[in-house]
């Protein structure tokens, strides 16, 4: 047996998210048909980090392990001729199957959000962010509101009903809010997210940006748990799994700068 790692980029806005479910067409399920295929045996995979319905990733890690004889690194080039065009893989390498793991061995993973604040509509923008144009968003104030967040709290607040965690807590490492012209990117980098927890954060950072709620009430909100006051929550098109971090960078052809569609920052500047 051997352990393959893929580095993948996929356009979520036609998936019910990463995880296989029933009666729903999926990421995983897609890809996990496509190396049947290959294989010619049923495969799991394992996921650095689950998105949910209409989320994107442009450095999703997984890995899956076979007996298969075909070389870790040749994967890239044979699942992407069985995958329809809004599943890329950018890398295929193997790895060690008794000490690496997509999720187990991230050391943090990095989502980003982005806001178009303009007045007018973008097509060609409109499946990746999310058009914001009520009133001009203030992005000094949700950055100052943002980083009391940073480091190890309770997020109660910020997680949606359902999550099967056994609790609610996780280490925020960084979070930055910058603006690029009509563009607000919201990069949040973290041990682990709960379910739901990115888009209910930006969702009420937008409204400290509109100026309908303070900082301190924002802090108020989640620091002591109110998450009955947490009524917004911010589409899932705007929201990108960015990539995972680990100890050792296994994959090497593409640049972690590479990831996020450049283009986005240009059109604006």
């Amino acid at each position: 047996m051997k352990r393959v790692a893929l580095l993948i980029q996929y356009d979520g806005s036609s998936y019910s998210g990463w995880q296989r479910q029933k009666n729903a067409t999926t990421v995983q399920e897609i890809l996990e048909q496509a190396l049947f295929k290959i294989t010619h045996h049923a495969v799991k995979t394992f996921a650095a980090g689950r998105t949910d319905a209409g989320v994107h990733a442009s450095g999703q890690v997984v890995h899956f392990d076979t007996d298969c004889v075909i070389p870790g690194n040749c994967f890239e080039a044979l699942l992407n001729s069985f995958l329809p065009s809004t599943i890329r893989i950018l890398e295929s390498v193997e790895v060690e199957i008794d000490s690496w793991h997509a999720c187990y061995s991230a050391k943090y993973r990095h989502y980003r959000y982005v806001i178009n604040n303009s007045k007018f509509p973008n097509l060609f923008i409109n499946s990746w962010s999310w058009h914001r144009y009520q009133k001009l968003l203030d992005e000094t104030l949700m950055s100052n509101a943002s980083k009391s967040m940073e480091g190890e709290h309770d997020f109660f607040a910020f997680q949606k009903s359902g999550s099967t965690r056994s609790n609610s807590i996780t280490n925020i490492k960084t979070i930055k809010i910058n603006r690029v012209g009509d563009l607000i990117f919201i990069d949040i980098k973290a041990t682990g997210f709960l379910y739901g927890m990115v888009r209910l954060i930006v969702g009420q950072l937008v409204l400290v940006g509109e100026k309908k709620i303070s900082p301190k009430i924002f802090t108020d909100i989640w620091v002591n748990k109110k998450k009955n006051d947490v009524k917004e929550s911010a589409p899932a098109k705007g929201l990108c799994f960015i990539n995972a971090v680990y100890e050792e960078n296994v994959f090497k052809k593409i640049n972690k700068n590479d990831f996020f569609p450049i283009f986005l920052i240009y059109g604006f500047s």
